[in-house]
């Protein structure tokens, strides 16, 4: 319903990148997420994933660097929480991703980003959200 009302107001109006605020250019695309939120540090300082999910031994055994952080991601289970599948394509509310990015009641370990706050703003996880709901396609 949230999802809905936000994207209805931009619809109407209201620019995405109003939406996004540190990250304007933001789109719901995989490769958009992955250069402004994945590779990034923004105007706001939340600090690119890549600092700590990268090389041979990323946190989490989650490597979200470019070329491997989508097989890391989609339909893969999460290593702390083994039921949980970190995206399902079409299923943001079952996600573990937008759990642990959201900090919602049963994640395992800390909300990500854990060099924080600042945490992702509602529209930046509005366009994660989004990206999942689309199907989570690797564009």
């Amino acid at each position: 319903m949230l999802l809905a009302l936000c994207l209805a107001s931009a619809a109407c109006g209201e620019n995405l990148s109003d939406l996004t605020g540190p990250t304007p250019g933001l789109q719901p695309t995989f490769s958009s997420i992955q250069r402004d939120i994945f590779d990034t540090t923004d105007s706001s300082g939340h600090r690119a994933c890549t600092q700590c999910h990268t090389g041979r031994r990323p946190a989490g055994r989650m490597n979200l660097s470019p070329g491997a952080a989508y097989a890391s991601l989609v339909g893969v289970a999460s290593s702390a929480k083994a039921e949980a599948i970190r995206v399902i394509p079409g299923d943001p509310e079952n996600s573990d991703l937008v759990h642990k990015l959201a900090g919602g009641p049963g994640i395992v370990g800390s909300r990500m980003p854990r060099i924080g706050p600042p945490s992702l703003t509602q529209g930046q996880m509005l366009v994660i959200r989004r990206w999942i709901e689309l199907g989570a396609p690797n564009n």
